[in-house]
């Protein structure tokens, strides 16, 4: 059987890393697998020719897009500005590309190019969290998912920032060749096969910062020292000198959530740096932080993406 030919899009300002993740998975030879076929690797360009990337560097790119025209599969590996609209002529050859059956990759920022060709319209995508919210205003007939290391639409795949492309390549192998030859080039790779979780762990969930003087200011205080209690916002309005009415929405005004939520909140920040830091088993850590092990494991999950076991095993690892 013939290779099954990828081709994988290059552009001035291109991260090096999503590349680089392509190139090992597709481009690298690999007979010890002895499958009935493997893939062909070809960059290309809109314009070929030398194009500058991140780390202030050049790569040489010999093909043009008419290599999408019989490539398998097209991999986008990002866009060079999310702020700025994507090359008609590249969109064209995507439309065209997956039109005549070729399936699409994103990784990271890419995205943006594959949501604006069309055809991520009516479905589910991933991209890095930090541009989940400008692809979904930008794009409302997709369904931005900021938790997950990819999506797989069937002839379209998107995956989330770096790493995840790994995930989202092996994801490939893994449909194409089956999950033991996936696991091989895992193993060939010294990565995870699977990950577990997604991209909640990962995200930064920043939370308005309260004053540090007036009432709040001390409500706060009071609760931060005091996470392993139980503790309610009459409690805290008691501390604050307010009323519970008067107290909760000032509250919500100064930190951007109610009290409950936020203390919630602190409760699983502070066991995920005990996860990370201490060697206190899970029903040790959820107590130390004022919750039961099922609310812990429960809120931990919600927020995070991934258990407090799996969490504390990736950090590790």
């Amino acid at each position: 059987m013939r290779p099954h030919r990828i081709a994988c899009l290059a552009f001035d300002g291109m991260a090096p890393f999503e590349l680089a993740t392509v190139a090992e998975v597709f481009a690298v030879s690999r007979p010890e697998l002895d499958v009935e076929w493997w893939y062909r690797f070809e960059l290309c360009a809109e314009t070929p020719g030398p194009h500058r990337v991140v780390g202030g560097f050049d790569i040489v790119v010999h093909h043009g897009l008419e290599r999408l025209r019989y490539a398998d599969t097209v991999v986008v590996p990002g866009v060079a500005d999310v702020r700025h609209d994507v090359s008609p002529a590249v969109l064209d050859a995507l439309r065209a590309a997956h039109a005549r059956g070729a399936r699409v990759l994103s990784i990271c920022t890419g995205a943006f190019a594959v949501a604006a060709a069309g055809l991520l319209d009516g479905k589910e995508a991933a991209t890095h969290w930090r541009h989940a919210r400008l692809l979904q205003e930008r794009h409302p007939q997709v369904t931005v998912n900021a938790s997950v290391l990819y999506v797989d639409s069937g002839s379209v795949i998107t995956a989330a920032g770096t790493a995840a492309g790994i995930d989202a390549c092996l994801h490939v192998i893994r449909k194409d060749h089956g999950a033991g030859t996936a696991a091989r080039v895992a193993r060939r790779m010294v990565v995870a096969s699977h990950r577990e979780g997604g991209q909640a762990q990962f995200i930064e969930h920043p939370v308005a910062e309260p004053p540090s003087d007036g009432p709040i200011g001390v409500a706060v205080q009071y609760a931060l020292d005091r996470l392993h209690l139980r503790l309610t916002s009459g409690e805290l309005a008691a501390v604050a000198h307010l009323s519970v009415r008067q107290f909760e929405r000032r509250f919500a005004d100064a930190t951007g959530l109610p009290p409950g939520r936020w203390i919630t909140h602190q409760r699983i920040r502070a066991g995920a740096a005990l996860l990370e830091t201490s060697e206190d088993p899970i029903d040790a850590v959820a107590g130390r932080v004022g919750l039961t092990v099922a609310g812990f494991r429960h809120h931990f999950g919600e927020t995070m993406g991934v258990s407090p076991s799996a969490y504390r095993r990736q950090v590790r690892q």
